[in-house]
């Protein structure tokens, strides 16, 4: 079964266009490269959030994958450190009912 999770980030003001478009550019490609099946992505530009799924459903649990995911060299060699754009993050575990 799979694991998915709902990220909501509190992006710093004024970089929300950029996370964004790095998001989309560097993340998203790696990710889908590792196996993880990314869902919907949105913007809340009033409250600077950025809100995306992604789900993972292979023979590693989420969390052995991401790791693998956080330790690889493309990951390392991304120059891309979220603190740099991100205030708060909140990830939950969801199960799909509908």
């Amino acid at each position: 079964m799979a694991t998915t999770q709902v990220r909501t980030y509190t992006v710093r003001e004024g970089l929300l266009d950029e996370w964004v478009q790095r998001w989309r550019e560097e993340i998203v490609p790696l990710r889908l490269e590792f196996g993880f099946t990314l869902g919907e992505a949105w913007v809340d530009r009033e409250r600077n959030k950025f809100i995306w799924t992604i789900s993972y459903d292979g023979p590693e649990s989420f969390a052995e994958r991401n790791q693998k995911y956080w330790a690889s060299s493309a990951r390392e060699g991304m120059d891309l450190d979220p603190k740099d754009y991100l205030v708060e993050t909140d990830v939950r575990e969801v199960e799909r009912v509908y």
